[in-house]
């Protein structure tokens, strides 16, 4: 077996592992009765902890409901079986109608106006208002605590200070300035980004008012920290760093010598490698930190648009691969750059020196050379591109929290796009991962456990290291997306996916859930009859997730 280095950048902070999805839930049984005593269901999941329901789909209701106000009474109606007051404990965030006709109405818990963080509940209806699925996480015993006592003592701002003074970084460390460029510029990517807003947070099953502060930014270290401060006395609740790492018209040449088109910008004789040719509000850019930490670096420019030097490989495939992820995305999915905004891709290239990893921190993408050894120039792998720029699509869709189950099946997410993208195998990172070694790669979806990665449930790693093992436990999800794709095809596997990912799943989801939605995609798309739902069940069934 090989054993892989997990390249990551460790948050320094202990979690606990959740129970593996194979072990039954212990559902309340009065909701559960009533649950099925008032609806058809098809599949179900429900929570240990609280007792309700965390999945529910079949047919739900017996008349239409197809506005948000009727969607309230539906939940009112069925108080017994969710547990929470829809009228009091319910913020409608988004409605929105698919090209299948049927309407998502996205919901956040929240208690006299405060989100509980990670707490979307969703209800799904069909093109003639039917409710054919609910799912999301909800909190019952929340409300008992929070009645109005949801003020907060400290402020955003003291917040914000608390946190920088966790982490020992101050905000004027992590700020470097920008090179000018002769461009109209179109980029709108901060370098450093602070905010904070006020949550009700749960951890070891008890619940504070904190205020949730996420400062991202690359220097001196890449970051993505979302630190949760008590909103009463200033004390740290919980923090980690979820930057999701892997240890992972002109021309030119990539990492790999193979030539490439290039869509570039003239200006004032300096071409840029800068693509302003996609329906995009903002643009895609590459630049370069020349083997330096001074981010975002310089753009990437050249004399006559040919980029043929050695020195430039790792900026034309950043640049080309930025490319092609992007019009994966829209030519398959009609989503329009991660955001599905249009909004601007960044890539620096030649960072640090000799750097064996590349990254996306919640603001832009950054490559690592390698050392020549462990890693050629990270950009080099159209894959490591795909997995970096999903993590950004995963961050503005399902939002999985990047830690324990939901980070794990984050990483996955990335893992299997990368190969919806680059479909000649199912291996991340081959490309680029130790260039002296012929066929050696850095993950299989179709054979984890020959990359240290466990998959079935029965292997399920615990540990506190990699934020719960976000790296490891990915094998699981990974191999139970290779079984779905060899049995129905790359076609259908990747619209079930994606609608699982950008539709059902929430940030706590976990791999019991992620069956779940994937259930309810292959539903919708394809019938909950159908060889295709058999299909994506069976592949589950087969890594112990039931």
């Amino acid at each position: 077996m090989k054993k892989k280095a997990t390249f990551i950048l460790a948050a320094g902070l202990t979690f606990s592992a959740l129970l593996p999805s194979s072990y039954a839930a212990v559902q309340s049984p009065a909701a559960q009765k009533h649950a099925h005593q008032k609806m058809q269901i098809l599949q179900e999941n429900w929570d240990a902890k609280n007792g309700a329901p965390e999945f529910l789909s079949g047919k739900l209701s017996s008349q239409s409901f197809k506005s948000e106000k009727t969607i309230r009474e539906f939940l009112k109606n069925n108080q017994e079986i969710y547990q929470i007051n829809p009228d009091t404990e319910l913020t409608l965030v988004d409605v929105k109608t698919d090209e299948l006709g049927m309407t998502h109405y996205k919901y956040v818990q929240s208690l006299n106006g405060v989100p509980i963080d990670g707490g979307e509940f969703l209800v799904h209806t069909d093109k003639n208002g039917i409710v054919k699925a609910t799912n999301g996480k909800l909190r019952p015993s929340a409300s008992d605590k929070f009645k109005n006592k949801t003020a907060a003592k400290i402020s955003d701002k003291e917040a914000i200070d608390l946190a920088w003074k966790h982490i020992n970084v101050t905000k004027q460390e992590t700020e470097v300035k920008e090179d000018n460029a002769p461009l109209k510029e179109k980029a709108d990517v901060a370098n450093t980004v602070e905010k904070s807003k006020l949550v009700i947070y749960e951890k070891d099953g008890n619940y504070y008012l904190t205020h949730k502060v996420e400062l991202q930014f690359i220097y001196p270290y890449p970051a993505n920290w979302k630190i949760y401060v008590d909103a009463n006395n200033g004390k740290i609740v919980d923090a980690y760093n979820a930057v999701a790492e892997e240890a992972t018209s002109g021309y030119g040449y990539g990492v790999l010598g193979d030539y490439k088109t290039l869509n570039t910008y003239y200006s004032n004789g300096t071409y840029y490698l800068y693509d302003v040719t996609k329906p995009m509000s903002g643009v895609i850019e590459t630049r370069t930190a020349q083997n330096g930490t001074n981010l975002p670096g310089s753009y990437s420019v050249d004399s006559n648009n040919a980029w043929t030097a050695s020195s430039q490989r790792a900026d034309v495939d950043a640049h080309y691969y930025a490319g092609v992820v992007y019009d994966y995305y829209k030519n398959t999915h009609n989503r329009n750059s991660f955001d599905n905004n249009g909004a601007t891709i960044r890539s620096t290239v030649h960072y640090s020196n000799r750097y064996n990893n590349a990254f996306w921190n919640g603001v832009q993408m950054v490559y690592g050379d390698g050392d020549g050894t462990t890693f050629a120039p990270l950009s080099g792998g159209l894959d490591v591109v795909a997995h970096e720029l999903t993590h950004a699509v995963t961050d503005r869709t399902a939002g999985l929290e990047y830690r324990n189950q939901s980070g794990a099946l984050n990483e996955s997410m990335s893992d299997v796009f990368a190969c919806f993208v680059d479909s000649n195998d199912y291996l991340i990172g081959e490309d680029v991962y130790t260039p002296n070694v012929s066929g050696d790669a850095l993950r299989s979806l179709s054979n984890p456990q020959a990359y240290g990665q466990p998959a079935h449930m029965n292997d399920y790693v615990y540990t506190s290291s990699d934020n719960g093992g976000v790296h490891t436990n990915s094998g699981i999800p990974n191999k139970a997306a290779y079984l779905t794709i060899t049995a129905i095809g790359k076609e259908k596997a990747e619209k079930i996916y994606y609608r699982a990912l950008t539709v059902y799943l929430t940030p706590t989801s976990n791999f019991s859930n992620a069956r779940a939605a994937l259930l309810q995609a292959a539903a919708d798309l394809y019938g909950s009859g159908s060889s295709t739902y058999n299909a994506v069940a069976n592949a589950w069934n087969q890594v112990g997730v039931y």
